[in-house]
């Protein structure tokens, strides 16, 4: 006869339990192929139902062959956009291009909305000093919490003469969690910065996940292999 106090045998998990552990599995395998493959596929048929009615009709893929080919968008926009770029570096496109900037410059809300455009694209899409260095440990928002940031460049011009500091400063850009999109532009005496070994992708994985996804699973403690 068992007692209160008598240790219940280890019972093994039911019919259901497996099934419902099987499923979790599945579903944590299915799901990143699954929206990946879905994100691809919806990118590409924007891209095409954006790009293909400005092609005339006798040129349409589908005079062809008879069937929607997707992709053929991306193609055709790959193309265009290399081409683009080719003409823009030559004297006739960079003339071009402010001519046509002067013109927007004279529109009061045009001018506004293309400025704004155009200072993101080339802070996405710049391949030079305008990218992020080195990922960081800084105290924020107050001493004894840490905070993952991004070291951006050296502040200069007024910002670095009349900060009250007797050395150099660092642009940090601290995001938010889960969206790092968004976030603060903070400057940091040099000192006051931890540059750390994990890449730039590595700490975005970090505060996209808030906290879940590590460079180094198995000791968070210590820099990649």
């Amino acid at each position: 006869m068992n007692t209160p106090f008598d240790e219940e045998p280890h019972r093994r998990p039911g019919l259901f339990s497996r099934l419902r552990a099987s499923f979790l599995t599945g579903v944590v395998v299915i799901a990143p192929v699954w929206l990946t493959i879905w994100l691809i596929w919806s990118v590409v048929g924007w891209v095409d139902s954006a790009v293909l009615p400005l092609i005339p009709q006798q040129f349409q893929p589908e005079e062809y062959v008879g069937v929607n080919l997707r992709g053929v968008g991306v193609v055709i926009f790959l193309i265009f956009t290399v081409l683009v770029g080719w003409i823009a570096k030559g004297i006739l496109g960079r003339s071009l291009i402010h001519f046509a900037e002067s013109l927007v410059d004279r529109m009061p809300v045009v001018r506004s909305v293309y400025s704004g455009i155009k200072q993101i694209s080339e802070t996405v899409f710049a391949q030079t000093e305008r990218s992020f260095e080195k990922a960081c440990l800084i105290q924020y928002p107050r001493r004894g919490i840490w905070a993952i940031g991004f070291v951006s460049t050296t502040a200069k011009g007024e910002v670095s003469d009349r900060a009250e500091t007797g050395g150099e400063l660092l642009s940090v850009f601290v995001p938010t969690t889960p969206n790092p999109t968004s976030g603060f532009l903070l400057f940091f005496p040099e000192e006051d910065v931890i540059l750390l070994d994990m890449s730039i992708e590595e700490a975005a994985k970090l505060v996209i996940s808030a906290g879940l996804v590590y460079p180094n699973e198995k000791d968070p403690t210590q820099p990649p292999e």
